[in-house]
């Protein structure tokens, strides 16, 4: 049997989503396939390392106060010496050997790339996108900035860093000033909707990006779509990835804000009160829909994205003009609803991933890390006595 590790939670504004994406339906389903010894891994929003089967539970994490129980765990550390190994220090302390792990973290040092990147030097097959991808599509403009190099069409946009904007202002608002009413301001950093604000008058500009500013240092701000109709298309694979269905939100409020996705049965798998939140398939016509499918698929490659993904489509129902939004290399709960409605089971969803990292894996062994040089004995600098 395979001991898998499943990392979740993390200093980040996602945190407690990343809690409920790790549990539905990753843990869950890891457990119900029973091919695998499944290792909770949780961080905490100061940054500290707790591993415990108790944490396998969902209810562990709907405590009231969760934390004191942690408080009585003893940390988890990590050795690199023969791949990954968990070890608890102490007169009882065990170490675990790690053959995948299952990385759930949404947001800073997780879906950023930075978890990918301690993986990777780990020398484990993990879940997902790799390092290159996972940076890339964390940033909204250079998202932005990478597909629209391949000819892939983007909305109108202007972005500045925190330092940028205290410089000269006054030149960013030109520039905004020539972006097409409804604008919206989002921290380039930050997913669920986390810090974004539709911004319909002038007025509420500087709050708005007040506002972004405060979650991250760098700031988008991009003109709205006319006639908008939004869909988004999780795809999966490595060499040949596959599309689910495209699907589109049904959401009541301006746009998709996190109220929308969590607490009101949103794209994430939430629970509430705006159930139906989405159309899957989404009724947009076969035309729409095929582009939007091939579009995705030139996304997913342009960034390198293996594993899963989600891309996120503008369209100006007018014109039929779609435009790429941003890309997502942790989808929500792995968007297993949609999944679902392409045929493919909680089941079949998150083994197949597990197969695909480890296929990757498997892959990259052919390629040469190390290079030999003599360049050490040839470097000038004094010589030991």
């Amino acid at each position: 049997m395979k001991t898998i590790a499943v990392i979740f939670g993390g200093r980040s504004a996602e945190h407690d989503v990343s809690i409920v994406t790790a549990h539905i339906p990753i843990i869950d389903t890891l457990l119900a396939s029973k091919e695998y010894d499944v290792w909770p891994v949780y961080i905490s929003k100061d940054g500290k390392w707790y591993a415990d089967k108790e944490m396998n539970n969902l209810s562990f994490f709907k405590q009231q106060d969760y934390e004191s129980a942690l408080a009585a765990k003893k940390q988890v550390q990590l050795s690199f010496e023969n791949g990954l190994d968990f070890v608890w220090s102490g007169m009882f302390g065990k170490r675990v050997h790690i053959d995948v792990v299952f990385p759930a973290m949404h947001g800073t040092y997780g879906e950023d790339g930075a978890l990918m990147g301690l993986l990777k030097m780990a020398n484990v097959p993990f879940v997902g996108c790799d390092v290159a991808a996972s940076a890339v599509a964390m940033d909204k403009v250079l998202t932005k900035q990478v597909v629209a190099a391949e000819g892939i069409p983007v909305v109108p946009y202007v972005w500045f860093t925190r330092d940028e904007w205290k410089k000269n202002a006054p030149e960013y608002r030109a520039r905004i000033k020539k972006l097409r009413s409804p604008l919206f301001v989002k921290p380039v950093h930050l997913g669920s909707s986390i810090g974004i604000t539709k911004v319909k008058e002038e007025v509420e500009l500087e709050n708005a990006i007040e506002i972004a500013l405060h979650f991250d240092d760098k700031v988008l701000v991009e003109e709205g779509v006319q006639n908008l109709i939004e869909v988004t298309l999780p795809i999966m694979g490595n060499g040949e990835p596959r599309v689910a269905e495209c699907e589109r939100p049904l959401n009541k409020t301006d746009f998709f804000d996190f109220k929308d996705k969590y607490l009101s049965g949103g794209k994430k798998g939430g629970a509430g009160a705006n159930v139906p939140y989405s159309e899957v398939p989404a009724n947009i016509g076969e035309s729409l829909t095929r582009r939007v499918k091939e579009m995705g698929k030139e996304v997913y490659r342009a960034l390198g994205c293996t594993g899963i993904a989600r891309v996120d489509f503008l369209i100006d129902g007018s014109t039929d003009t779609v435009y790429v939004n941003e890309v997502n290399t942790l989808p929500g709960s792995l968007y297993h609803h949609n999944w679902k409605k392409a045929g493919v089971s909680n089941m079949d969803l998150v083994t197949g991933l597990v197969t695909l990292a480890e296929e990757r894996f498997s892959a990259q062994k052919d390629t040469k890390r190390i290079f030999q040089s003599d360049i050490l004995q040839k470097v000038g600098g004094p010589k030991l006595q």
